[in-house]
């Protein structure tokens, strides 16, 4: 169950207290109200959820409270509320826009059960607006890995999942920390409820408050309608902080509160929210040493570390980088558009890029097979399709000097580069021709084609 922020609005004291305590011990946060000015001062910070009103009210009928909130851009669910039945009072009611219409004495399990369907409408509209603004993320394809850090990374997720824990996911950048929280998520119980991704160094620092935690309506310059905020929004499901080495200081101290006290107060608000929250956590700065430099504040980094989970780089899983290539070119295809081509590799293209260090990680690789699947011919990607700074490099552990005699056209450099690549081959594979047509994915005829045009070459003895 959600909590909810009620406003019970009635001129019995008594009534107010029995309402205000059966809601309270039901989980919800509640205010009172004697009469409808005093409840249209309350609702006007914006952050009330239901109003359970009397219609009779002194001085201004409930109907009438209703009417005015509405004019006022209030979007606060209004509960009617009457010791008087009539078909007429229910009809108006509801034509001012009441969500539902209760009879006094209230039945206390009736009560709770208007309310929460109420609530559950309102939270519905709202995880809509979410999932409208994350359908794109939320269907990411899922890539399976094949090294053995990987496959740890993956079973750490997979255990932490099933658990409440705040997780801390480190690693450099571009290497799908993100991708990680969102794992961790889908397999977790609340996998059914909202996910949401906060970059915290994208946000100015002096609207992180009421980015994290909303605001009432007036709360500030500018403020002119109310702000649910991002925990609010991630309510029953899980938060995922970005960058959390950029969160500033001040914003430490509200979260580390958030995360014991499991409430979050909007800016301009009296009350503090109760919110159950998932939160996964990362960054690519070493927080040891921003605690160190007193950066980061430590009480806080015990309680995001919780369980810890590192994702290595690109060059330390190199067997990944075969099908990761494969797998980010077909996905890549399908986006981009291919004119009904699939995407492939040209001899030599694939060997470089499982060579290359790749500094950017997944984000570098998956940029650079983007540019090359633009240039590409019908969806082949060759060595000129790659930029300078990947064929420049000469691959590590071959005796190719990718920088020699490469003078001339680019059509030129090219095949240089693809002669050498073969002559190369070849001699790693002891003079077999189909061997070394095997691993240069290419035909054997192909390749004794190649050999023809690279006449004068010194080739390998044959050994077929």
């Amino acid at each position: 169950m959600t909590s909810l922020q009620v406003l019970v609005v009635d001129d019995e004291p008594a009534i107010r207290q029995v309402v205000s305590a059966q809601l309270r011990k039901a989980g919800h946060t509640v205010d009172q109200a004697g009469d409808a000015e005093s409840a249209l001062e309350r609702l006007s910070r914006g952050d009330v959820d239901i109003a359970l009103s009397d219609i009779k009210l002194p001085n201004m009928s409930g109907i009438e409270l209703l009417r005015k909130a509405r004019a006022a851009n209030i979007d606060t669910a209004f509960i009617m509320m009457t010791a008087f039945a009539s078909v007429d009072t229910a009809i108006e009611a509801i034509k001012a826009g009441a969500a539902d219409y209760m009879i006094k004495p209230l039945n206390h399990d009736e009560l709770l059960h208007r309310l929460n369907k109420v609530g559950d409408l309102r939270g519905l509209r709202a995880e809509n607006r979410v999932l409208r603004r994350l359908v794109m993320g939320a269907n990411q394809e899922v890539f399976g890995f094949n090294s053995p850090a990987m496959r740890e990374m993956e079973h750490m997720a997979a255990k932490v999942a099933r658990t409440n824990s705040t997780v801390l996911i480190t690693g450099e950048s571009g290497t799908g920390k993100g991708v990680v929280a969102r794992l961790i998520h889908q397999q977790s119980p609340r996998a059914d409820r909202n996910f949401i991704p906060v970059n915290c160094g994208a946000i100015p620092e002096n609207l992180v408050e009421s980015e994290f935690f909303g605001h009432t309506k007036g709360a500030f310059t500018g403020a002119d309608k109310i702000r649910k905020g991002l925990f609010l929004e991630a309510d029953g499901g899980t938060i995922f902080l970005d960058e959390i080495g950029e969160l500033p200081i001040l914003l430490q101290v509200k979260l580390l509160h958030v995360i014991e006290q499991k409430a979050v107060r909007p800016v301009g608000s009296e009350q503090e929210r109760p919110v159950d929250v998932r939160i996964i956590a990362a960054t690519n700065r070493d927080l040891g040493e921003m605690v160190a430099q007193g950066k980061f504040r430590e009480d806080l980094y015990f309680r995001l570390s919780v369980f810890h989970i590192h994702v290595p780089p690109l060059r330390e899983r190199r067997q990944d980088l075969a099908a990761l290539i494969k797998f980010l070119l077909q996905r890549n295809t399908r986006r981009m558009g291919s004119d009904g081509h699939e995407a492939t590799l040209a001899p030599g293209v694939e060997e470089l890029l499982v060579n290359y260090d790749w500094p950017g990680n997944v984000r570098e690789l998956e940029n650079i097979l983007d540019r090359a699947l633009i240039l590409a011919d019908r969806g082949h990607v060759t060595l000129a399709d790659l930029p300078p700074s990947i064929t420049k490099t000469s691959a590590p552990g071959s005796n190719i000097d990718l920088n020699v005699q490469l003078e001339g056209s680019l059509r030129e450099q090219v095949r240089k580069f693809e002669a050498a690549l073969i002559l190369r081959t070849i001699e790693d594979a002891g003079g077999d021709r189909r061997a070394a047509a095997q691993k240069l994915n290419i035909g054997l005829s192909s390749l004794y084609r190649k050999l023809e045009e690279m006449d004068g070459h010194k080739l390998p003895p044959e050994n077929e």
